[in-house]
């Protein structure tokens, strides 16, 4: 201090000597970010500071905790430094050190003979942001067993909005927070699009608008709205219909928006067959209706029409049939779904679900208004103006990961549909390339053939059983039984079943299996303490069930531990990455756009002095596995590598012809959407940030999937290979041609076991049933709910290894609601335990009184195992963290019959792990949570109690 009272401050310090823009990757955000690069002591490039980029379209500047923090995830102790090869016993943690040609050499090793019975190999990701380059190196290599991670975190949000509306909430739209008056959220935590979900509440209030937040926890987004409504668990579609009820009721819809732009008009065969609950159509196959105006029977897409909601009448083989509404009408007017019915069962008053209904409807039709804004529809109608409905929904894994999410996602869109208030301004509104119909996404494909690719893409959309991924005597084609008769629809595959059945050699063994970050041994799983089992358990002969495992990850999970070869991956900030319109793309609702992420810092400079690390990005290690395995399309007709890394498969891969994984920039350099390859392209994204986007015309910005402007546009933009306008489809079909198999109708039929299951899950409109964990167990013995939510400081498992974020969140109580506090003598400090029909932990609670009465919860994925992410083994997270996921099944109670039945949801396969059951009791005072599972040694040892990087490096 120059004057002894005070200090000498550095008021503009050296940041950076560069400045380099890519994509973040602490969440799904995908923001853009500006990375301070400066030249450290030993001369080489060292990332000083992370802020938000200000031109990039998703946060426009804003960055949140996680993106700043992600200079510690670069530099954090748990990097894995080179590929490893196991030792010691699975588990263990016990490796050595081996090169990447060693590396390669042994995964094709393993690898190249099961190309002689593909589906020997099961190759599932995590949370990565590449599935359409990981779907396709499988596909490639022959095997039907491919999926990441949504079967576990989100297929019900995307089927139930595709098979509905052609696109779903997440990333495939968004809120029109510039109009939106009225905005309702449900299930939503404040992990998942952060940044956009918080400037637009902050823009809406601004502006005026009413929030109110559906989710049995007060948390985040839910405390700042305007009313909270604390529902029980699993209870969102019913009170979901009980709002449709009430509007029903008081004729509050938009009637020409149904007749016109939804299948509501559509006409149902009512005659008893095989074909009651189809569609009528005509020789063309066009759904049929009734036009008021000239009393005939009509293609749905006939200029001029005014088409019936209601009535009678005689389809043209004589069959009687209805329009699909008068069917939705009766079924949610029954007295069932009146509010006082369901009161009890959501835990929300009679009254305010009354009140809900009646602002939704005024905020709907009282406020609405014409904007001026010529567009032309589908039928060649030219229309001068577009109707702003200011109701706005968003939805997220709380509503999903239920055994009745798919139904209830359902039931929310029909509740947008039956306000108009989808692709309209003040509504919700699609992100290109969504929407699209049914039709434009891929069936999918399960049938090997040695040394042959996969007839077409994994994963995919069916419509009607002759889809499904079964043999003749009705045998699961899939490891994961996705795509049978027990979860037909499950479009992301079931990642959470994948082990249980290789371990049970349920519908057949396997010889490997292949992940990348997915840490199933820990918190990726239901039944952690199970899955560590099965991946250590031997048979007879003293072999492992499930033979060999390959892994690759960033950081020393608890899953690296149980791999047998481990592909070291490189960190957000030193790879290429693809955020393609292949994949799920960063698109705004009035732009498409996608973004790469590229190595602002190359990998070999990121280690501590004295130290060596040798990582390369996964995706380029599979390009280079590919190469050395003949995989077709991965080598020239010579046989040499095709694609020398990620980067140059980017660059010069296309799906089909002038359609590869970036749109910008492509040919000339001037052309996007379609185009040959263009070696310059990602020099092109990098100038620009990191990211391309090209705005909507203004005539196809709204009414996307019948708007004949958006759809030409969408054609240039390589969305689709010709234009496919839809409407919106409230009752589905391919659902009924399940419920009619289960009848006893048609070539394909299902076993006797499920055909009642079948019969009530595959119903054409919404439904809602009691979560089968809670109608499987005694609830008298196990009489809560708990639940698990993702913190804002936290997006997955990697973040508890950050040293800033885990000052937030360094171990994670119970949280108790007072009234359960008070029925078991617990008090905030004290230790409980918590069993559920699986498992039991000891855990520290919290009394917390923002909560449903009859919920206790806790953060997610705070928990680690001593050993893990090279924290230290007396550290808070692995003393008193924990897992919820202990108590949670991948099977459900047993029933008495000898079958496997599945903790998920039977339409999707959804892993169901918010119907958790549980029962509390205090317990004796104690040091760490239970169970304890042992230690694991750390491959890079432990973090020391600084840490230190940049110019100390």
């Amino acid at each position: 201090m120059a004057d002894g009272s005070q200090p000498a401050l550095e008021t503009s310090p050296h940041v950076s000597d560069e400045v380099r823009r890519t994509t973040c990757y602490m969440c799904a955000c995908r923001c853009g970010i500006n990375v301070h690069i400066r030249e450290g002591a030993n001369g080489a490039p060292m990332v000083r500071y992370i802020e938000g980029n200000r031109d990039h379209p998703v946060n426009k500047g804003v960055l949140c905790a996680k993106g700043s923090a992600g200079i510690m995830q670069h530099y954090s102790p748990a990097r894995l430094m080179k590929p490893l090869l196991r030792t010691g016993p699975r588990g263990s943690g016990e490796f050595k050190e081996i090169s990447w040609d060693e590396a390669l050499e042994t995964a094709a090793e393993w690898l190249a003979p099961l190309r002689a019975d593909p589906k020997k190999l099961a190759f599932f990701t995590g949370r990565d942001q590449s599935q359409s380059f990981t779907s396709w190196w499988a596909q490639q290599f022959g095997t039907p067993n491919y999926a990441a991670h949504g079967g576990f975190c989100s297929v019900n949000m995307a089927a139930g909005g595709i098979y509905t509306l052609g696109g779903a909430f997440w990333e495939f739209g968004s809120p029109d927070w510039e109009k939106t008056k009225y905005f309702m959220i449900f299930g939503v935590a404040e992990d998942h699009d952060s940044n956009p979900i918080k400037a637009g509440i902050g823009k809406m209030k601004t502006l005026g608008g009413r929030v109110v937040g559906v989710n049995p926890v007060r948390t985040g987004y839910n405390a700042v709205a305007d009313e909270w409504l604390g529902i029980t668990p699993g209870t969102d579609g019913l009170f979901i219909l009980a709002l449709v009820h009430e509007l029903l009721k008081a004729g509050q819809v938009d009637v020409d928006y149904l007749r016109l732009w939804s299948n509501a008009s559509w006409l149902v065969d009512r005659t008893p067959g095989p074909t009651m609950g189809l569609f009528v159509r005509d020789q063309d196959g066009k759904a049929l209706v009734h036009d008021r105006k000239t009393g005939q029977l009509m293609p749905f897409d006939a200029p001029g029409l005014s088409p019936d909601l209601k009535g009678a009448f005689v389809g043209p083989d004589g069959q009687e049939c209805v329009p699909s509404f008068e069917l939705m009408a009766k079924k949610y007017l029954d007295p069932a779904y009146a509010p006082e019915e369901v009161a009890d069962q959501c835990g929300i008053g009679a009254d305010t679900i009354r009140r809900i209904a009646a602002e939704i409807a005024d905020a709907a039709f009282n406020k609405s208004y014409e904007i001026a804004q010529p567009w032309r529809d589908f039928r060649g109608v030219e229309h001068a103006t577009v109707t702003c409905r200011p109701v706005s929904f968003h939805a997220m894994r709380g509503i999903s990961a239920h055994s009745n999410g798919f139904q209830t996602c359902r039931a929310l869109h029909l509740l947008q549909l039956l306000l108009g208030t989808v692709e309209r301004p003040g509504g919700f509104r699609f992100k290109p390339p969504y929407p699209k119909p049914l039709g434009a996404h891929p069936k999918p494909h399960a049938a090997t053939k040695p040394h042959t690719p996969l007839g077409g893409p994994h994963l995919g959309f069916v419509r009607e059983p002759a889809d499904l991924c079964i043999d003749e005597d009705g045998t699961a084609q899939r490891i994961d039984k996705a795509f049978t008769w027990e979860n037909p629809m499950s479009s992301h595959g079931m990642m959470h079943m994948v082990i249980s059945n290789a371990h049970a050699g349920d519908p057949y063994p396997i010889d490997t299996l292949f992940m990348y970050m997915a840490n199933m041994s820990w918190n990726s799983s239901m039944n952690s303490s199970g899955v560590m089992n099965m991946l250590t358990d031997k048979r007879k002969d003293g072999e492992y069930k499930i033979p060999r495992l390959i892994y690759s990850d960033a950081y020393s999970s608890e899953m690296v531990a149980y791999a047998d070869l481990v592909l070291p991956d490189t960190t957000y900030l030193e790879r290429h990455d693809c955020i393609s319109l292949l994949d799920r793309p960063i698109g705004e609702t009035d732009a498409a756009c996608d973004a790469i992420r590229w190595p602002v810092v190359p990998p070999e400079t990121q280690a501590p002095e004295g130290k060596t690390r040798d990582v390369r990005g996964f995706q380029s290690a599979l390009v280079q596995l590919g190469g050395l395995l003949g995989l077709p399309g991965m080598v020239e007709e010579d046989g040499s590598p095709k694609y020398a890394d990620y980067a140059d498969y980017m660059v010069n891969h296309q799906r089909r012809p002038g359609v590869g994984p970036l749109a910008g920039w492509r040919g000339n350099g001037e052309e996007h959407g379609r185009g040959a390859p263009n070696p310059g392209q990602i020099d092109k994204y990098i100038e620009n940030g990191g990211f391309w986007m090209e705005h909507i015309p203004a005539n196809a910005l709204y009414m996307r999937p019948m708007n004949a402007n958006y759809q030409d546009w969408a054609v240039e933009k390589s969305f689709y290979d010709a234009p496919q306008p839809f409407v919106f489809q409230m009752y589905v079909e391919p659902l009924r041609l399940f419920q009619l198999a289960a009848e006893g109708h048609g070539e394909h039929q299902p076993p006797e076991r499920l055909r009642a299951q079948l019969k009530m899950a595959m119903d054409p409109l919404p439904v809602w049933w009691e979560p089968f964990e809670q109608a499987d167990v005694d609830n008298e013995e196990f009489p809560y709910h708990a639940i698990t939510q993702r913190p804002a400081a936290m997006y997955h498992a990697w973040g508890s290894q950050n040293a800033w974020l885990r000052q937030i969140h360094g171990e994670n109580p119970l949280y108790v609601p007072g009234p359960i506090c008070d029925a078991h003598g617990l008090r905030s400090g004290d230790w409980a335990y918590v069993s559920s029909h699986h498992g039991r932990i000891k855990v520290k609670v919290a009394r917390m009184e923002a909560v449903n009465a009859k919920t206790m919860w806790t953060w997610n994925a705070i928990g680690k195992r001593e050993g893990a992410w090279a924290l230290d083994r007396g550290a808070p997270e692995a003393k008193r963290g924990f897992l919820l996921n202990h108590l949670i099944h991948e099977l459900l109670p047993p029933k008495g019959d000898g079958l496997r039945w599945s903790n998920s949801d039977p339409v999707t396969g959804q892993a169901a792990w918010y119907d958790l059951r549980v029962k509390i009791e205090k317990a004796e005072d104690g040091e760490a949570s239970e169970p304890r599972m042992g230690a694991q040694d750390s491959p890079v040892g432990t973090g020391g109690d600084e840490i230190a990087y940049g110019d100390e490096w």
